[in-house]
């Protein structure tokens, strides 16, 4: 056996999440409240897992209810019950945040089950198991040993909730900018621009040379701080649009920073466009995907300009719980020969996984 095969007896000894629940005989609670919250309260519902109640930090606390649960301190179900299961219901990158997380982590067992960010099914492990062969060709993908051991670990966390095997392959967004291997011509379309930092980010990162940019942002509000903070910027191009497979206008699901997406039940409207129709045949090298879980349709509508100009890319992984299988596989089939590179950077849970892709 070779490649990812080798670890099918890692992959199947592994207790699930909801296995060590289930067996644990524990109360289980649930750490957050809010979209994350509802989420991880039908992850238990699925599994048949009893939830005890709803807890938040000391200082958020306010005498709330959650779900028809009264949010209690985390002092007070520990003087209640002692020892109990806590299940992560959001996700933070600030490192105070983070270490309260892992604090907690010292006293009970804390586990982060893996649900999408955006609608769709949670990670189970027998899923996983059955389209074994598909996680095996894009590990054989993979072009370094980094990638190799980040698609390793972050395989393990989703089966087992458990963080720690993100601390062990988080890296710095610093340390994989040299992955792009950025140039002082590039022509960059940012897919998903927000309020244009990523712009300008990549402005920082050519120290300021480049050919042109072209920015999409479907939400208004993020749009509208996109273009006041990068008009500023010579050769750009915006466009108030979602990425998408074709142009066109879609229901729109507004919601808070980054949450705002294309959605069939969404109640406002928003122009849909693809990049090749954007580009209409120009060139691109490099090009951004953060789409709220839109990213096949938005490479979809991207395939002539991948086909015809091989640009670098970057695409996130972890909108779906199967983007960091589906979507290098999805590239691959369009344009053959990327060499692909997955990295994680530090975020409970694995909402920060990265994807670059370069000729």
């Amino acid at each position: 056996m070779n490649g990812l095969f080798e670890f099918f007896d890692y992959f199947s000894g592994l207790e699930s999440a909801p296995q060590y629940i289930l067996g644990s005989g524990k109360p289980v609670y649930i750490y957050g409240m809010g979209n994350g919250g509802e989420k991880v309260l039908g992850w238990c519902a699925d599994y048949g897992i009893d939830v005890s109640g709803v807890f938040a930090s000391d200082d958020f606390v306010r005498g709330q209810s959650f779900c028809g649960y009264r949010v209690k301190t985390l002092s007070e179900v520990e003087s209640e019950c002692g020892d109990f299961i806590i299940l992560l219901a959001f996700g933070t990158a600030l490192p105070e945040i983070m270490s309260r997380i892992e604090d907690f982590e010292k006293r009970h067992i804390l586990l982060a089950p893996e649900v999408p960010v955006i609608a769709g099914k949670h990670f189970d492990k027998s899923d996983f198991m059955d389209r074994f062969d598909e996680a095996a060709r894009v590990y054989d993908m993979l072009a370094d040993d980094i990638s190799r051991e980040t698609f390793i670990k972050l395989t393990a966390y989703k089966i087992t909730g458990r963080l720690g095997y993100l601390r062990e392959i988080f890296t710095s967004p610093e340390k994989s900018g040299g992955l792009l291997d950025l140039g002082d011509s590039e022509i960059y379309c940012d897919l998903g621009a927000y309020n244009g930092d990523t712009v300008v980010e990549f402005v920082k990162s050519v120290n300021g040379r480049y050919r042109s940019i072209y920015a999409l942002e479907p939400e208004k509000r993020n749009f509208q701080k996109c273009v006041k903070n990068c008009i500023f910027l010579d050769n750009i191009e915006f466009h108030n649009a979602a990425a998408w497979s074709v142009d066109g206008e879609m229901s729109f699901e507004n919601g808070s920073g980054r949450q705002a997406k294309v959605s069939g039940s969404g109640r406002g409207k928003i122009c849909v466009r693809s990049l090749d129709s954007v580009l209409a045949g120009r060139e691109c090298t490099y090009v951004k995907y953060d789409v709220e879980g839109a990213d096949i349709p938005a490479l979809k509508g991207s395939e002539n300009t991948v086909k015809r100009y091989s640009p670098k890319l970057c695409c996130a992984l972890y909108h779906r719980c199967y983007d960091y299988i589906e979507i290098p596989l999805y590239i691959n089939k369009m344009n053959s020969g990327y060499r692909f590179y997955m990295r994680q950077y530090p975020y409970y849970p694995a909402w920060e996984t990265n994807l670059f892709a370069v000729k």
